[in-house]
């Protein structure tokens, strides 16, 4: 999944794009170099971030949105969103999936407006909202309460009649840096929840603080974080650099499937 960040305060600087030829040729680009899914989103949600309205989103991404379906017609498009107005009038402009930071608690009519749609949908597990959520986030067992978040969301979309459900377990998204590596290591775990699992670690604090680096120098870093994603049965990467991951995608792949081989000659 490439990202395409339509935002002034993304942050990673090197994924912001504003204008809609801009747009058009980063998304041919990661198009070209392997990525499934583009996901569009208008709204900054790093730390400390300001919401936007509804219409102020809508806005900002329905022109290069729809410049996108169009041009892209045999590419899955997904909207990273949390408001219903936006996910609703997405879906009409031609979208597939709506990518939820929220897992539906922040619009009342979300999860209707997706089942409504028979879209699938993203539900991540984030502790607070983006305005506070590093303040002082706080687990006993980050894993343990991740998973255990999922599931009771995964009820809930199947009871609003989604039945397409891939689980996110919010990188940094009210967690701190050991909550985050320690979430990494026991990745595994999210197997037992029986959907789909997609990881967003592209270019985060997490690796650039750990490292002492910038985001922007943060790209070997990611592929690492990436590959133990992918060797714990991860299935979707959302990424800035879509190349590195597609390599990392087949190379973990090839790795997977010698050791089948090897095991069933055995």
């Amino acid at each position: 999944m490439g990202v395409i960040n339509i935002t002034p305060d993304s942050f990673y600087a090197g994924s912001r794009v504003e204008n809609t030829e801009q747009i058009l040729q980063e998304v041919a680009k990661m198009v070209k170099e392997g990525a499934d899914i583009i996901d569009v989103g208008g709204q900054s949600t790093r730390p400390g971030s300001k919401p936007l309205s509804a219409n102020e989103e809508w806005d900002k991404i329905r022109l290069p949105l729809h410049q996108i379906v169009q041009t892209f017609p045999n590419t899955i498009i997904s909207v990273d969103t949390y408001q219903s107005r936006v996910a609703e009038n997405a879906l009409q402009a031609g979208v597939h999936i709506i990518n939820d930071i929220s897992a539906g608690e922040m619009d009342s009519e979300m999860l209707s407006t997706v089942a409504h749609f028979g879209a699938p949908y993203i539900c991540m597990h984030m502790q607070g909202r983006p305005e506070t959520m590093q303040q002082n986030p706080h687990y006993k067992n980050v894993t343990a309460e991740v998973i255990q978040y999922l599931a009771q969301r995964i009820d809930i979309c199947l009871q609003a009649g989604i039945k397409d459900i891939i689980v996110d377990p919010g990188f940094g998204f009210g967690k701190t840096i050991s909550h985050n590596l320690e979430l990494l290591y026991n990745l595994s775990a999210l197997q037992m929840l029986n959907h789909p699992v997609l990881v967003g670690l592209s270019r985060k604090s997490t690796i650039y603080k750990t490292l002492g680096i910038s985001a922007s120098e943060s790209l070997n870093g990611t592929t690492v974080l990436n590959t133990i994603a992918l060797m714990r049965g991860v299935q979707f990467l959302r990424v800035h650099d879509v190349a590195e991951a597609r390599e990392a995608v087949i190379l973990t792949e090839a790795i997977k499937k010698a050791a089948q081989i090897n095991s069933a000659a055995n």
